[in-house]
């Protein structure tokens, strides 16, 4: 079977790269790393035409081919020195009309690595009421590669595009160079080309820059390092006159494909809004409106469909707890298998709108208007602007969220941002949110709207929020690194929403919880069954044989011994074993032997605790023939003496202690990664967690 053409898709940031990658692939994608490096990387499959189907690699952002940041360098070795199998065919370059000359450099340093390109051209509509007008025809035989207007928000165009790459596929690459470098590098590259004959002149001289970054024998290594000396070869110098050169014959180009208007008594849509949104006083207050909004959307919207779903599986286990005949396996789908899957399923609306909401806010341009509203407060704390953005995603998730620091130039900076962002309560920890705040907050509507388990939401971020520029400023004062900090920051211009990208982050998002948290919560949820349904044989038959001597002299109260008898086996399993081992250090924060086993299990991944919770009651309360809810099981939990589990101030402390402890093993190995050393993410878990246990405990102690 022949290879499917692989294309890349690359472009500069906020281009419109992500909206033609969807367009293409639709809901065939999928997300994983970069081999080697954690960058998020996003391939699909798309129907080239009737007859043949291509994989698109969607590259990180990058400005050219000359790389800063590490997502810049994951573009640049993919084209440069791509893994084994995914040598790139055709490179889709998107192009923003609104900002050409800027554009433009990338793409024409791609085509003198003799990759076949197709220019997307994109917002071109915007550009028209800037003034800008595009001759697209005459620009496509300027730069000599296939120009196709493409609209990223409607997805006009794609289909041409499809067909310019069908066609470029089957006609190769141009010969011709745009800048031949050979004309400030002659006599390097003549050497160069001996040790690397397939390469381009412009490919042998990103060779002699960057060759200690790509897969090379030692031999060859040695060789162009004796290139370099013998003609003292000077890598700013090449990039510099390289650039200049670019840049002046794009101009030229420019000058004869593009009018302007120079007519400036219109101010710009987008200039007009930020007059607005930007202002020092109602920006924040527009901004705090917008968060308070976000988070009463998440409750009020997806509270019907969270409760239908929660019934529905009550009563799904209700059903089959009266019709199966009582055995392991019955007791294994019941408290084990169904149990799980509730605790997977029930979140799924609140994660859905929670992404949809972020990716509308980044859509319309207004996630990066927060990054510049708040860079003035992230200075006082050590941070920056840019800050603002990882600390946002960490709404989400903090491992991409972490990964994405590495758009912070200032290395200070950038350390105190990994440090702080796994305060952001990511979405695993909806869950738990969720679930406690039912149990300690009423279900009550202030002034007739507001809900009030919504506002304690927002106030548990807010406070999130507040913990970590505290402990920023803290890590600020010991960690000594001098180097000076900039702020450059490019405010995309205010775009509609494109409400197809939306829904397919939507289900994207969902999908990812579903399938990948959630085969890690339905692997927990069944080793939970196991361990609370199993223990050391004499003392599980002595329970039995005393609850089976009291039923038979009291069969009346039937029911109630039974009850009895599952709890004493669960206190008497190995998951309660385990929970009484660890209770003497929890029980001044409120806590019992079950929250315990939750606390464990959580650091596999936080939204383990409600499957867990859910296995451990469904257990305790034996066969529930009335299909109540985890919620109310929660509720009506009783310690040995009588006293509920559940208070408000167990609750309150358990929402402090999920909101700052480090629960999370694949956020330790990315901060791992990003610091290059287990110092920083053994500290993290260090002072997170103290934090945590002081701040739940002062907690419990208040409002005991």
């Amino acid at each position: 079977m022949s290879r499917s053409p692989h294309i890349a898709l690359i472009g500069n940031p906020n281009s419109g790269k992500s909206s033609v990658f969807n367009h293409l692939t639709g809901l065939r994608q999928k997300v994983g790393n970069f081999p080697g490096v954690t960058v998020e990387k996003k391939s699909g499959v798309f129907k080239l035409n009737s007859k043949e189907e291509a994989v698109v690699i969607d590259l990180p952002g990058t400005y050219s081919l000359y790389p800063r940041r590490s997502d810049e360098w994951v573009s640049y070795k993919q084209l440069m020195s791509p893994s084994e199998g995914e040598k790139i065919d055709v490179a889709i370059v998107v192009v923003d009309a609104t900002a050409l000359r800027r554009n433009l450099l990338y793409v024409s340093q791609v085509i003198d690595l003799k990759i076949p390109v197709v220019v997307a051209l994109t917002m071109t509509d915007i550009a028209k009421k800037r003034g800008i007008k595009v001759n697209v025809a005459q620009l496509s035989r300027e730069m000599q590669v296939p120009i196709v207007s493409v609209n990223a928000r409607s997805g006009k165009g794609i289909e041409d595009l499809k067909t310019t790459l069908s066609q470029v596929l089957g006609n190769g690459v141009n010969a011709k160079d745009f800048f031949s470098i050979s004309s400030i590098a002659d006599e390097p590259i003549k050497e160069a080309r001996l040790l690397l004959p397939s390469l381009s002149d412009y490919a042998l001289v990103h060779h002699l820059i960057n060759h200690e970054s790509f897969d090379l024998p030692a031999d060859t290594q040695a060789q162009i390092e004796n290139i370099e000396r013998k003609f003292d070869f000077n890598h700013n110098k090449i990039q510099a006159e390289d650039i200049q050169q670019r840049y002046k014959r794009i101009g030229e180009i420019i000058k004869r494909t593009v009018e302007e208007d120079s007519i400036e008594s219109k101010k710009m849509f987008s200039e007009k809004l930020d007059s607005f949104f930007l202002h020092r006083t109602w920006g924040s207050l527009i901004m705090g409106v917008v968060l308070f909004l976000l988070f009463q959307s998440v409750f009020l919207v997806a509270e019907y469909p969270m409760n239908a779903i929660e019934e529905g599986m009550g009563l799904l286990s209700g059903y089959l707890s009266q019709t199966l005949t009582s055995s392991w396996y019955s007791d294994l789908l019941i408290n084990g298998v169904l149990a799980g899957l509730g605790g997977i399923l029930v979140f799924v609306p609140q994660i859905m709108i929670l992404f949809g909401l972020i990716t509308l806010l980044e859509d319309t341009g207004y996630m990066a208007r927060i990054s510049f509203l708040t860079d003035r407060v992230m200075r006082r704390v050590g941070l920056n602007g840019k800050s603002v953005m990882p600390m946002v995603g960490g709404f989400a998730c903090a491992v991409p969220a972490i990964m994405s620091a590495r758009n912070i130039e200032n290395r200070k900076e950038r350390l105190l941002t990994i440090m702080v962002t796994p305060f952001m309560s990511c979405s695993a920890r909806l869950p738990v949110f969720t679930i406690l705040a039912a149990l300690v907050v009423p279900n009550e509507k202030i002034l007739g709207v507001l809900s009030l388990q919504g506002l304690v939401l927002m106030g548990l971020y807010v406070f999130g929020v507040l913990i970590a520029m505290l402990v920023s400023y803290v890590l600020n004062i010991f960690i000594k690194m001098k180097e000076k900090s900039f702020f450059i920051l490019e405010l995309p211009i205010y775009k509609q929403p494109r409400w197809n990208n939306i829904f397919i982050t939507m289900i994207e998002k969902a999908r990812v919880f579903v399938f990948d948290a959630g085969k890690v919560i339905m692997v927990i949820s069944l080793l939970l069954w196991a361990l609370s349904s199993f223990g050391p044989n004499e003392k599980r038959k002595e329970i039995e044989n005393n609850y089976a001597v009291k039923i038979e002299q009291d069969s009346i109260n039937t029911i109630q011994y039974e009850r009895a008898r599952a709890a004493e086996l669960l206190e008497f399993s190995y998951a309660g074993i385990l929970g009484r081992a660890i209770e003497p250090a929890i029980q001044p924060l409120g806590y019992d032997w079950k929250i315990g086993i939750a606390l464990i299990t959580s650091f596999a991944a936080r939204e383990v605790f409600v499957g867990t919770m859910a296995t451990l009651y469904s257990v305790g309360e034996g066969e529930d023939e009335t299909g109540e809810t985890l919620t109310n099981k929660m509720q009506s939990a009783k310690r040995s003496d009588g006293t509920k589990v559940y208070t408000r101030a167990t609750g309150y402390s358990l929402l402090i202690f999920y909101l700052l402890a480090m629960q999370c093993m694949s956020t330790l190995a990315v901060v791992k990664r990003e610091t290059g050393s287990w110092k920083w993410p053994m500290i993290q878990l260090f002072y997170m967690t103290a934090l945590a246990y002081l701040l739940s405990f002062i907690t419990y102690q208040l409002l005991s």
